[in-house]
């Protein structure tokens, strides 16, 4: 506990305490327009051009993330803007997510196989993983690109302390518990009922939700390998710990986590490595 308020403490000595309050009034103003307004619920999801859908997410997201930067760029790091690869990824991420969210021909193709319900349960398993693959091309092909950092976007071992997260996973239960009794939670999860309909056509449904299981937690991978992976140390090399504040804004815009909490956790990652590990200019990780 002591060293989770050591962290809390770095973290509000360090921050700057304007871009704070831009990124959370930002990232507020962004969210209640998005979810008053239903802009992707209720519009972008009902695109049927596949191009449409993905340069509306694309608007979404880019403004999301590319403001907060442009604002960090111009009060606080006007020396990132000197490095074209900078712009480069500054564009590119908003590009890679939006495809991954509006991308659906996998699942599309495997449905029109058949009109069985084998059919539609293998169209919904192979959706994540799908997605994620989506993601980790582009990736893979920019880690390359940089040959500075050792791991793969933060996957590794090294340095990590998991005690705290630990904790705050347990901090996290009676949250969870609450939220589990609320209809709007309960309106959306458990997720496995999309495929409660494996109970009338097989004797070992249990297998075939065991493997939905997994294809959602895929998810999760590629949302952590994404954010906290790639939006973090693709700019920190430009702006420091300052890549954490855009990536919290971008992250509110897609899952309504606060600024705050998500900010908290990833500069509690970034303190955990070695002081040497994070050069300004494109240094290793």
């Amino acid at each position: 506990m002591n060293l989770i308020f050591s962290y809390l403490q770095d973290y509000f000595r360090s921050v700057d305490k304007w871009l704070l309050v831009f990124c959370a009034c930002f990232a507020g103003i962004f969210l209640t327009l998005n979810y008053r307004f239903g802009i992707e619920t209720k519009w972008l999801f009902n695109i049927n051009s596949r191009v449409a859908r993905f340069a509306g997410f694309y608007c979404v997201y880019a403004i999301a993330f590319i403001v907060p930067y442009l604002v960090l760029v111009l009060t606080r790091h006007r020396e990132a803007a000197g490095f074209p690869f900078f712009w480069f990824l500054l564009v590119v991420a908003p590009a890679i997510f939006a495809l991954k969210v509006s991308f659906n021909g996998l699942t599309q193709w495997i449905a029109a196989g058949g009109n069985s319900n084998w059919s539609r349960y293998y169209a919904i398993i192979a959706n994540l993983p799908s997605r994620l693959l989506l993601v980790v091309i582009p990736l893979l092909l920019i880690w390359w690109k940089q040959q500075t950092i050792t791991s793969f976007w933060g996957l590794t071992t090294t340095n990590f302390n998991w005690q705290p997260y630990a904790l705050m996973l347990l901090i996290m239960v009676p949250l969870i518990t609450f939220a589990s009794s609320q209809p709007d939670f309960l309106h959306m999860y458990p997720k496995l009922k999309q495929v409660a309909f494996t109970d009338n056509i097989s004797r070992h449904s249990w297998w075939y939700k065991m493997l939905y299981e997994f294809s959602y937690g895929v998810d999760f991978f590629t949302i952590e390998l994404f954010f906290r992976g790639f939006l973090v140390f693709a700019f920190v090399r430009y702006v420091g710990a300052d890549a954490v504040l855009p990536m919290a804004v971008f992250y509110c815009s897609i899952l309504k986590y606060t600024v705050f909490f998500t900010s908290f956790k990833e500069l509690m990652f970034l303190r955990s490595r070695p002081a040497n590990a994070m050069r300004v200019g494109g240094a290793d990780l």
